[in-house]
């Protein structure tokens, strides 16, 4: 087999456009031939699976014993168990910025659950939750941590979710507004 080419030897580059009326001289085009060695033709066999090597067995390769015994067309047929629906519920640390406590003002007065509010009780305020809904509280900064019931509606600050009460803020270390993180129940 053998290949040629012309290959056309273009003037020196300049910075002028280039022009129409221009043409190619013929006598700078040198002709270059290529000439390949010539190999053998290869031819390729027939895959005989009882003759060849293990290395051409594929994953669809049935492989029976000599003999009248059937090949099965497809797998058979398994019970498969049933899936069962549910759910699982992850109870992670959530960190709230801006949270708040309570208490001057308020100490003897009701709360909203219908305990005294006093300064040594362990409770939170949320707006919404029922009474008694257990929620626990950790302070990143100490890593004190304690598990208190909601006792309490608020707060009414826009922006805040928990107001804690005066004896929480005092075991957690956190009687300022700020970020605290927090989970429900004690798990």
């Amino acid at each position: 087999m053998a290949a040629s080419a012309l290959v056309a030897a273009p003037g020196p580059a300049s910075s002028r456009p280039s022009s129409a009326s221009r043409s190619i001289d013929p006598a700078t085009l040198t002709a270059v031939s290529l000439v390949l060695p010539a190999t053998a033709a290869t031819s390729i066999t027939t895959l005989d699976i009882a003759t060849g090597p293990a290395e051409r067995l594929g994953p669809a390769t049935a492989l029976v014993e000599a003999g009248n015994a059937a090949v099965p067309r497809a797998r058979r047929s398994v019970r498969q168990p049933g899936v069962t629906a549910g759910s699982v519920n992850k109870n992670f640390w959530r960190f709230d910025a801006n949270i708040s406590w309570y208490g001057p003002g308020f100490y003897g007065s009701g709360t909203a659950c219908g305990q005294v509010y006093t300064r040594a009780i362990m409770g939170v305020a949320h707006r919404t939750l029922p009474c008694g809904t257990l929620v626990t509280f950790r302070n990143p900064a100490t890593g004190r941590q304690v598990t208190v019931p909601v006792i309490d509606r608020g707060p009414y600050v826009s922006g805040r979710q928990w107001d804690m009460s005066r004896g929480l803020c005092q075991y957690l270390g956190h009687c300022y507004t700020g970020s605290i993180e927090w989970r429900w129940g004690g798990g």
